[in-house]
């Protein structure tokens, strides 16, 4: 159980206190939906907890089989729809690594996406597109 700790400021702002951490995060709304924008939306969080999850599973995955994901990283695009309600209707993800991989390792890395805890615990109704590449030297 992780406990976290949430204070309105008040014009659509919050800040978030990670008790076990004592690490601070503030949210502001996106300018699309009243807020000024200044600070990571909580759809944005979303989107930043599936791709940051992705990439933490990998790295287990990769401790696990001895693979080398160091450099590897991960762009999220979220997507908003408003009907029938106002949520993330699309997340558009990118993974790039820095190092090709074998068949085998790379069907161990890309089974993550759509498997990782987060992604297990999205709304079915959010499109999940994922791709990826390798950085090229």
């Amino acid at each position: 159980m992780v406990q976290i700790d949430i204070d309105y400021l008040g014009n659509l702002r919050t800040i978030a206190l990670h008790t076990p951490s004592n690490t601070e995060l503030v949210t502001d709304a996106p300018k699309d939906n009243q807020g000024m924008g200044e600070s990571f939306s909580p759809t944005d969080l979303l989107a930043t907890a599936y791709g940051t999850c992705v990439l933490t599973i990998m790295g287990i995955a990769a401790r696990t089989h001895s693979i080398d994901l160091s450099g590897a990283s991960i762009t999220v695009e979220k997507h908003m729809k408003s009907e029938p309600k106002r949520m993330v209707g699309q997340l558009n993800a990118h993974i790039t690594f820095a190092r090709e991989y074998s068949e085998k390792e790379m069907a161990i890395l890309m089974a993550i996406p759509r498997s990782c805890p987060v992604s297990l615990s999205l709304h079915p109704d959010i499109i999940i597109n994922i791709t990826h590449s390798i950085k090229a030297s």
